[in-house]
């Protein structure tokens, strides 16, 4: 049986539309990268809470994504399909809480860049979980293994250049 990708599929249940971030999964082009810049957004929502709130925060959308991803992943019968985006939203958004407190625009498009890059390229170990860690779990943890890949670049930069 296939399971059609549509707005009926993300209204369907609640697991379903947080984890394909609310529609942006939906998208027949390049889902991870809509789902990464809806972090953004998310983010600036919650900017001027405390760093420990933030964390917690973050920390929710991790446990709660674990939930939702798979649910959706069981529901689709794929083990990480595409569409599944609150992987990219979460681990973003916890970027951006951890190189804050004081972003610009510019440097909000280095973290974008890095973590896209990252995520897409799938250096060992991130293809190692990609492949072997499965359900939730699988899902989310290649992309936050690959944002802290890509924040390990970006603060050797700003030590760099600073």
């Amino acid at each position: 049986m296939i399971i059609l990708l549509n707005i009926k599929f993300l209204l369907k249940h609640p697991s379903h539309f947080i984890a394909l971030g609310f529609g942006a999964g939906l998208s027949k082009k390049a889902p991870g990268t809509l789902g990464t810049l809806i972090g953004i957004p998310l983010y600036l929502f919650i900017f001027s809470y405390s760093f420990f709130i933030k964390i917690l925060i973050a920390l929710l959308f991790t446990v709660v994504g674990i939930f939702v991803c798979n649910q959706t992943a069981h529901a689709l019968k794929v083990k990480d399909p595409s569409a599944i985006v609150w992987d990219e939203i979460s681990a973003f958004f916890l970027m951006l809480i951890i190189a804050d407190p004081v972003l610009n625009f510019f440097q909000i498009f280095e973290l974008f860049i890095l973590f896209r890059v990252f995520d897409i390229w799938k250096p060992f170990p991130i293809s190692y979980i990609d492949r072997n860690v499965s359900g939730g779990l699988g899902i989310m943890l290649d992309d936050y293994v690959a944002a802290f890949f890509a924040l390990i670049v970006y603060f050797s930069m700003q030590w760099l250049i600073h």
